[in-house]
């Protein structure tokens, strides 16, 4: 057993995250309950809402804060004693879809201006292959004056976390973890284990678990791809995609995967950071690029399919009122990060439509700076069209009855993106992916 193990569970070394959203505060607060965590934010307004057992994420309760050795922070100088650093910081990506590193790098910056002999980093944010030695790796040593592995050790642990889900928490999720040599590799695997209870798996290098990670996302990105694909094949045949994926799904070992609107920070955005590596080694990725590009368009192909069903009514489309629900990346949580429901509302809008957006658990003034549109209040007999985008909770207790309250006139559209409401609906103009 290392000793670094040994100081971090007497409390004698402690942990710093580095990140404290929607991955790193969860992390925090798990290793807050067995050791001694310095919390570090770059934004000061989230730092002091944290102090209060706020999330500002939502994710979390007040009761998950208690109980925890915790100090959180927006002072690099608090985290001059920690010895263990777990850098957790959104990678996204720029306008032309590539890597933005910056960041990553920041952090970098920041724990190699606090970084001392003998102390560890362990990055969990997505990056591609060869990310983490290639790119954090120079600046932890530029800015520290420490030689990588002689003076302090670096390892690889990608983050698993799915937002709004209660079960696949950090706690119950096996972790992929790695190091940059042997010794490395099992004392991060030994200070995971203090809070991971299925275990660690060790992969055999940095780049491995790098890897890994990303196309946990790049499959299932490229296999969403393929049903959305079909789905635009089926419309036009004049069947249902989701009856068909039911009967298919009836083979044992068919994979049972759906169409929709694919958003988020992972799935919608880790295949253009493989990507980004395979062109620079050379090779054009055809089928992850052409999963991307599906997906990327079918908010503009829901939003076109819906203006053709308000003209097969013979209605006007310019001034047509549209019912938008939800505007989250997924059901039941906060995140607007990638949602792709505002590819929906800005297509709907070119074509002069006068689109309202509602949903229970966004921000409205979050949306307005984001995306350019804000929330409006739901008004009966209002809507040529309603398009179901996100399916939380509480539009998954509407029934027919409710949708119909809120149409303009009996023919009303009414779009339902992942087909929950199939059963339901048998008087509106229903369609679905």
């Amino acid at each position: 057993m290392s000793n670094l193990y040994d100081q971090i569970l007497k409390k004698e070394a402690k942990i710093g995250i580095i990140g404290l959203g929607y991955v790193g505060l969860p992390i925090a607060l798990a290793f807050a309950k067995k050791a001694s965590v310095v919390g570090f934010d770059i934004n000061a307004e989230r730092v002091e809402l944290m102090k209060k057992n706020i999330d500002p994420s939502a994710e979390l309760e007040s009761s998950d804060f208690e109980n925890s050795d915790i100090t959180f922070t927006a002072n690099t100088d608090d985290l001059k004693d920690v010895k263990f650093f777990i850098v957790a910081v959104p990678t996204p990506i720029d306008d032309y879809n590539k890597p933005d590193l910056r960041p990553l790098l920041g952090a970098s910056k920041i724990v190699g201006s606090v970084l001392k002999k003998g102390d560890y980093v362990v990055f969990e944010s997505t990056v591609y292959p060869g990310c983490t030695e290639d790119d954090c790796v120079p600046v932890l040593e530029e800015h520290s004056g420490l030689t990588y592995i002689k003076d302090f050790k670096v390892g690889y642990s990608p983050e698993r976390i799915n937002p709004g889900d209660k079960e696949h928490t950090i706690t119950k999720i096996l972790k992929v973890v790695s190091g940059c040599d042997e010794e490395s590799s099992e004392i991060i695997a030994d200070t995971y284990k203090i809070i991971v209870e299925p275990g660690v798996h060790k992969a055999s290098s940095i780049k491995v678990a790098e890897a890994a990670k990303i196309i946990e996302n790049t499959q299932r990105d490229v296999n969403i791809a393929l049903m959305n694909e079909l789905s635009i094949i089926f419309n036009r045949i004049g069947i249902n995609t989701y009856e068909v994926l039911e009967a298919a799904g009836t083979k044992w070992n068919f994979l049972k995967f759906s169409p929709g609107l694919v958003g988020g920070h992972c799935i919608g955005v880790d295949p253009y950071y493989l990507t980004y590596k395979a062109e620079k080694l050379g090779y054009h990725a055809r089928i992850i690029n052409s999963g991307r590009f599906v997906n990327d368009s079918m908010g503009n192909y829901i939003a076109k399919t819906t203006v053709k069903k308000i003209l097969a009514q013979g209605k006007n489309v310019a001034g047509a009122k549209v019912l938008v629900m939800g505007a989250t990346f997924k059901e039941n949580v906060s995140d607007i990060r990638n949602s792709k429901v505002a590819d929906v509302v800005k297509e709907l809008r070119s074509f002069m439509v006068d689109v309202a957006v509602a949903d229970p658990h966004a921000d409205s003034d979050e949306l307005k700076h984001e995306y350019g549109f804000s929330l409006s209040d739901i008004t009966a007999k209002t809507y040529d069209a309603i398009i179901v985008a996100v399916n939380h909770d509480d539009y998954m207790k509407m029934e027919e009855v409710d949708f119909k309250n809120l149409m303009a006139d009996e023919n009303g559209i009414f779009v339902d993106v992942k087909g929950v409401f199939k059963s339901k609906v048998k008087s509106l103009h229903y369609w679905s992916l």
